[in-house]
């Protein structure tokens, strides 16, 4: 592999209102609105802010009639400065936590909470 594995990756949801409020209530952000003509009418994607040149990979929230949110088919991580303000904002935004922040070792720190959606999403920190 030359580069990182991960290149993108999708939220599945049911409502899109309200995990795009959660989502921009947890992580301060606004999401973006991607158009694009020849996936359906019936698909709205979100995308989440990202930038080509820097590490990591983007994503969005996705609604697909048909296609259920929820599960634990795969965690996906976001970075965070410090896990815990992100976690409680989740609480704070209607998601649950799972697993509060936690020391990882030499890794930094980690912290799970469900979304508005039922899916389970990781946060990530070096402190």
């Amino acid at each position: 592999m030359k580069s990182n594995p991960v290149r993108w990756f999708e939220i599945y949801v049911q409502d899109l209102a309200r995990a795009r409020k959660f989502y921009e209530a947890v992580f301060q952000c606004r999401l973006e609105k991607l158009e694009a003509p020849d996936i359906g009418a019936d698909i709205e994607l979100w995308a989440f802010p990202a930038d080509k040149e820097s590490f990591g990979s983007g994503g969005a929230l996705v609604r697909i009639p048909g296609v259920p949110s929820g599960g634990m088919g795969t965690l996906v991580y976001f970075a965070c400065e410090d896990c815990a303000v992100e976690e409680a904002r989740a609480e704070k935004a209607g998601g649950r936590v799972e697993h509060r922040k936690m020391a990882i070792g030499p890794y930094g720190f980690i912290s799970h909470v469900e979304d508005t959606e039922g899916n389970m999403i990781g946060l990530h920190s070096l402190r």
